[in-house]
């Protein structure tokens, strides 16, 4: 199990309020402590009594999201999850005692959106953190922005260049980067599909072409020809030309890189043509709304994801419960089930809170020592260990592959 500087999971739930959320209705509410240190080992103790409601200034967190714009089905799953997550907090005590206030801006899916809204956050509500953003390219044009202020930012985006490239002190990511995905996805395509010439298919922006440039680089250690590549602009509504060109190729199989609406137009534009081929997509299709938009072609498409999506892959027991209360609670109070990213935004906020508290602080500078000292933090997309020099926290390992069958979500094992 892992437990090196974490606040146990049980602890994290009810810090969180998850605890109360799953408990409500009826049943018996339970809240459970532990001393908020480095070395939390020993079993939490439970209080059966309701939390002292906080009290004093609020300890203001900023957030911004797509919640409109083309990555909306990414970004409204996180914003509902953050509002939800500040109720549930403050219900449970807040932090440090203090009310937590989340105020989150949509940069309707425009970097320059993201850049004023977050110069709004740190200038004008002072914020002590910052959670954002939904896309890569949002988070690397405000990066230089929160590093420049020093603070601390989580971001939920995936692109290799949010930690791989400089201002990197003041960041760290809850999804896993592009790297991790790809490597999980090339695994899949040579080991169980055991082909050997593939085509790409990415989106232009800075998550598709990160995306890409990774696939090019690790496809020939695995024994992978790339036998054709084409992109697409974000907001095309048709990718026949390209597809028609890779067709050309004879490709064994075609991964497509991209945030919807792109992947969902390639899936109905690759059935429009008869390529019957396998379709492997990227972790950013995690969500309901490819499914939708894609409609009959989406069967059968295969992607990385977090094991959110199949709580029955986790074999880890501090990291089942979470994700198990998580999607308990996200049902409770939307009415629906988590995607992915609703999981990136728990996350986020789940380790600035656990950083908070373990920093006994909302300095800046205690919350990076502390976020760069946790290890061992069970999350729903893996179990996260960050230090100075890994701001990505997490492993190949932590990733699964999920296939489409009669429009839901199944592990591929």
């Amino acid at each position: 199990m892992h437990r090196k500087n974490v606040v146990i999971v049980v602890a994290v739930l009810a810090a969180l309020g998850l605890l109360w959320m799953v408990g409500c209705g009826g049943g018996e509410t339970t809240t459970t402590t532990a001393a908020p240190t480095t070395e939390t080992t020993a079993v939490a103790t439970t209080d059966t009594t309701a939390p002292a409601g906080p009290s004093g200034d609020p300890i203001l967190i900023g957030a911004v999201v797509s919640a409109t714009g083309p990555a909306s089905p990414l970004g409204e799953p996180e914003r509902a999850v953050l509002a939800m997550m500040e109720t549930q907090i403050n219900d449970a005590g807040g932090v440090l005692g203090r009310p937590v206030q989340i105020i989150i801006e949509d940069d309707q899916s425009n970097p320059k959106e993201a850049v004023t809204a977050t110069q709004k956050l740190i200038q004008q509500d002072k914020v002590v953190a910052l959670i954002g953003c939904t896309t890569s390219g949002a988070t690397l044009a405000i990066k230089p922005i929160t590093a420049e202020a020093g603070i601390p930012q989580l971001a939920m985006a995936a692109s290799n260049a949010i930690t791989d490239e400089p201002p990197m002190d003041w960041i760290w990511r809850t999804p896993q980067k592009d790297a991790l995905a790809a490597a999980r996805a090339l695994k899949y395509v040579a080991e169980t599909l055991g082909v050997t010439k593939i085509a790409v298919l990415h989106d232009e922006n800075a998550f598709g072409a990160s995306g890409a440039a990774e696939i090019a680089k690790s496809a020939p250690g695995l024994g992978l020809e790339i036998v054709a590549t084409e992109s697409y602009k974000t907001d095309d509504t048709d990718v026949t030309a390209q597809l028609t060109k890779i067709k050309g190729a004879n490709p064994e199989a075609l991964i497509v890189w991209g945030t919807n609406p792109g992947p969902a137009v390639a899936a109905k534009n690759l059935k429009q043509l008869g390529m019957e081929i396998p379709y492997i997509g990227s972790h950013g299709i995690a969500n309901k709304a490819f499914i939708d938009l894609a409609g009959d072609a989406a069967e059968g498409v295969v992607f990385p994801a977090g094991k959110l999506l199949a709580v029955e892959s986790i074999t880890d027991p501090a990291q089942k419960a979470v994700v198990s209360q998580f999607v308990a609670a996200f049902e409770a109070a939307t009415g629906g089930k988590p995607n992915t990213f609703a999981g990136h935004a728990f996350d986020a906020l789940a380790l600035l809170v656990n950083a908070i508290n373990t920093a006994q602080s909302t300095d800046a500078a205690a919350i990076q020592s502390a976020l760069n000292a946790t290890t061992g933090f069970p999350g729903t997309g893996g179990i996260f260990n960050y230090s100075s020099t890994d701001h990505d926290g997490l492993s190949v390992d932590d990733m699964i592959m999920i296939k489409i069958e009669g429009g839901a979500w199944v592990w591929a094992k």
